[in-house]
This record gives structure tokens, C-alpha cells and sequence, in this order.
């Protein structure tokens, strides 16, 4: 089975060396790593094309359209639609993924099942630390060097098990399946029925909308909040609106009250 981590990315090229890193340090390798780039710069383009040297057996393939604002759906559509690969591992430039994290998502995958993670946010202080450093390194326990929890839950989600006790902490502790875009995969079948993402969909909850409809259809979500470790780099959201919020909790009811299934803004009219 071909499997491919979807990036999303715009112009934050420091973060994407990071996130790059661990993509490419994992204990099992994708078959290939797509850039779904909104737009970024050269500095981001010239960064990708360094990796694209290096990565090895591992293909790195860059999907860009043009900055016209925030149109993170667009790119993500544009990347499935061009994608090769059965199954696709989304997430975003933002985050580092832990070594067990792509062997954890292909171990759970289902034909008729997505898989949803959760994140632990850094402090910008470890985040500034990790940016300057250039580099990712792991502790003897398998956490992110340097990082202290903060609370339980995030102590307990940075601590891996085997896959029994993953899954027993899992039932033992149920939360929303909603899909979480920046740790979250599936068959590119299942992206591809219900005709990919709301492309009318701006920042904040583009990513429950799309979950909403793949349940509709009948593919359920697993969370594994335990099973795939990811740490999320700090960062500022100057393109968040309250308006933003507003529109797109509508269409996440609308979606979820009607059972919807089908975008007429996603995929195939794009």
C-alpha cells in the first residue's frame, strides 16, 4: 500500500525544516511526502527543493497554487487529487511528529475508518528554543527533548505504549472523533467520495466539516489521541476572524443536521 503525508504549508520555512526532519526519521518511511503548498515563497520552494535531494527513497513532490488568501482546503484538495498513494497522513508545517508516528496510523488503518490524533501545544519558549536549535532530538523516554508537561493529559498523550495499552487508555477516556487536520489520515477513496474539502471553508474548523461528511458517508473515527504522538510548534494566527468562526460553525451544522456527504466545492470542482 503506496502512503503518502500530506503537508500543509505556507511560508513558514523554519518550522517545515523541523517538520521535515521527523517526516523523514520515522521508524517507518511514507512511500512519499506532498508539500500542499497555499502559496508560499521562494525561500519555502528552495527549502523543498534542499529536501528533495536528500530524502532518499522517499519521494517529495510540491503541490502550489498561487497566495490569493487563506485557501488551505484548496491546496489540500489539489495535493489528494494529484496524489498516487491509497493512503494519506495529514498534518501541518507545524508539527513534529513522533518516530513510531506513520507505523502507528498504517498498524490502525481501515478501509471504512479515519483516524484522529491530538496535539501537545508548546510553549513559544521551547518552541523559540527548537526553531533556533534547527534540529529535533528525542529523550530515552520517547519524548521530545527539553519538553516538561504542563498537565497529565499531555504527559500521558507524549508516552507511547504498545498498541494494547494505547488502545485500553484510549476506550478508558473517549472524546469527540472529529477529524483533526493536523494529525489525522485515511484511504484516498474515502477523500475522494465524499469530493475532498469545503473549499468555501476559511480558518477555523474546515477540519470537522470534512469529518462530519466522511462519517456521514459510513467511515467512521477512531481517536488516538495515545497511539501517534504530535507536538505543535507555537505560532500567532493573524488570518483568525470571528466572522470566520461564525460561517464556518454553520457549515458544520448544516453538514451534520442535513447528513451531508458530498461538497459541491471540493475535488472535482475545483
Amino acid at each position: 500500500m503506496k502512503t503518502e503525508i500530506i503537508i500543509a504549508t505556507y511560508n513558514k520555512p523554519n518550522y517545515l525544516r523541523l517538520c521535515l526532519q521527523t517526516c523523514l526519521a520515522q521508524t517507518q518511511l511514507p512511500t512519499s511526502i506532498c508539500l500542499a503548498d497555499d502559496g508560499s515563497g521562494p525561500e519555502t520552494a528552495a527549502l523543498i527543493a534542499e529536501f528533495q535531494k536528500t530524502s532518499g527513497d522517499v519521494q517529495i513532490r510540491h503541490s502550489w497554487h498561487e497566495d490569493d488568501g487563506f485557501r488551505k482546503c484548496a491546496a489540500l484538495n489539489k495535493a489528494v487529487r494529484e496524489s498516487e498513494a491509497d493512503y494519506l497522513i495529514f498534518i501541518d508545517d507545524d508539527c513534529l511528529l513522533h518516530p513510531t508516528f506513520v507505523a502507528r496510523h498504517l498498524a490502525l488503518a481501515n478501509p471504512k475508518r479515519f483516524l484522529t490524533g491530538s496535539l501537545i501545544r508548546l510553549s513559544p519558549e521551547l518552541t523559540t528554543e527548537i526553531l533556533e536549535a534547527g534540529a529535533v532530538t528525542w529523550s530515552d523516554t520517547g519524548r521530545l527533548e527539553g519538553w516538561q508537561p504542563s498537565k497529565a493529559s499531555d504527559l500521558a498523550k507524549a508516552t507511547p505504549y504498545g498498541p494494547l495499552i494505547n488502545r485500553v487508555r484510549e476506550v478508558l477516556s473517549p472524546v469527540s472523533r472529529n477529524w483533526q487536520g493536523a494529525c489525522a489520515s485515511t484511504h484516498r477513496d474515502n477523500i475522494l467520495a465524499v469530493n475532498g474539502f469545503d473549499e468555501t471553508m476559511t480558518y477555523g474548523g474546515l477540519d470537522k466539516e470534512f469529518g462530519a461528511r466522511l462519517i456521514n458517508s459510513g467511515v467512521n473515527g477512531r481517536h488516538i489521541r495515545y497511539s501517534a504522538p504530535v507536538y505543535h510548534l507555537d505560532h500567532s494566527r493573524s488570518y483568525e476572524s470571528a466572522e470566520m468562526r461564525r460561517s464556518n460553525r454553520e457549515k458544520i451544522e448544516k453538514s451534520r443536521k442535513l447528513k451531508l456527504t458530498w461538497t459541491e466545492h471540493g475535488i472535482q470542482n475545483a
